[in-house]
């Protein structure tokens, strides 16, 4: 029988495996031949026997890891939660209880196919897609898996609903019908600050400088402190909470999921569709960038990998640029320039007369 594979030497003495039936060179990276002939012998035994090559590749992980015939998902799925903490650990003990990962919960890491693989996201949702990918990486850079599952081109797409900011009109609505002081204070500090509904609903009343007019926290996600100066609505707000501990002493008990779900039946009985509370930080951000609030103020605010503060500084937000004309009118000494005030126009700041010029 003829063999599919034969060894080639090609330029700069390195060897390749010329493919008989699709014309090909695949390079063996080696410039010994005689580890270039196992090679390519290798390859031709491989197409003859793949159920016996797949036995031998077995045994050989076997010497090298003990416990790769043992080792399944679940095993995997348990270790993975071991290496994270706090609301990430909780996401992810809600994430491997999905049913969809029933059916690889038993089945060793070593004879898994892509099949198994396509076969729990096509029972799943898009979250399922996205932790099924970080639990198959996970096994990877462990040594758990000797090879990709399925190759990272070859993986279904994640496509994520477009998210909006909340307008204000949307907003007022809200909190006109809202009959609870503390939610309703909680939506407004939302609006004014646009920080994560887990910063605002752990906010204390030690964390308020009234001397220096600021509020300051260290974000639940990344650790890093806030400082943000507020104005009179801030304040008159802060006035109708607590003088002491938490601010918010409902909504901080409540989980994160549950505080969602309480915003979206009220968006749903004022028939408002496309928000959440994250809206809250899209719509911040975009009010930031219309009034000419400096993008690296935006970032120290809402964190500096937002996505609320990429989008919208973008492209998201409509911004009114004012005309080179005005900047050759003020040319001439003048140092600030004056621009429309109409709702949209962004305000622009000090500039030397030298560089306008």
């Amino acid at each position: 029988m003829k063999q599919r594979y034969r060894l080639f030497l090609r330029r700069k003495s390195v060897f390749y495996a010329f493919d008989n039936v699709t014309k090909t060179f695949e390079s063996l990276g080696t410039k010994d031949r005689d580890e270039a002939q196992r090679l390519v012998i290798a390859k031709n035994e491989a197409l003859k026997q793949p159920a016996m090559n797949l036995g031998l590749a077995r045994v050989y992980l076997r010497h090298s890891d003990p416990l790769v015939a043992k080792r399944t998902w679940q095993h995997a799925m348990d270790e993975i939660v071991k290496t994270k903490r706090g609301p990430t650990q909780e996401r992810w003990q809600r994430a491997i209880k999905q049913s969809a990962f029933d059916g690889i919960r038993a089945i060793p890491l070593i004879e898994t196919q892509a099949e198994h693989f396509l076969g729990v996201l096509d029972k799943g949702t898009l979250s399922t897609n996205v932790h099924l990918r970080k639990l198959h990486n996970f096994c990877l850079d462990r040594n758990w898996l000797p090879w990709p599952v399925i190759p990272k081109r070859q993986w279904p797409p994640v496509h994520f609903k477009e998210k909006r900011s909340i307008t204000l009109a949307e907003h007022r609505l809200i909190i006109d019908r809202e009959k609870n002081a503390e939610r309703r204070s909680f939506y407004e500090l939302c609006w004014h600050l646009g920080g994560s509904q887990s910063d605002m609903a752990n906010l204390n009343a030690e964390d308020i400088d009234w001397k220096q007019r600021t509020i300051g926290y260290a974000r639940k996600k990344t650790g890093s402190l806030a400082i943000i100066h507020f104005g009179d609505e801030i304040a008159e707000i802060l006035r109708r909470l607590p003088a002491s501990g938490p601010l918010f002493p409902y909504m901080k008990k409540v989980r994160a999921g549950d505080r969602a779900t309480e915003f979206k039946q009220r968006c749903e009985g004022l028939w408002i569709r496309g928000v959440s509370l994250h809206s809250y930080r899209y719509a911040w951000a975009e009010r930031a960038r219309k009034c000419g609030y400096p993008e690296r103020f935006a970032q120290e605010a809402l964190g500096h990998d937002s996505k609320a503060v990429h989008r919208s500084y973008a492209k998201r937000a409509e911004v009114r640029l004012p005309s080179s004309e005005q900047y050759e009118r003020n040319a001439a000494g003048e140092n600030v320039i004056p621009i429309d005030s109409h709702a949209g126009t962004t305000p622009v700041g000090i500039i030397d007369s030298a560089q306008a010029s």
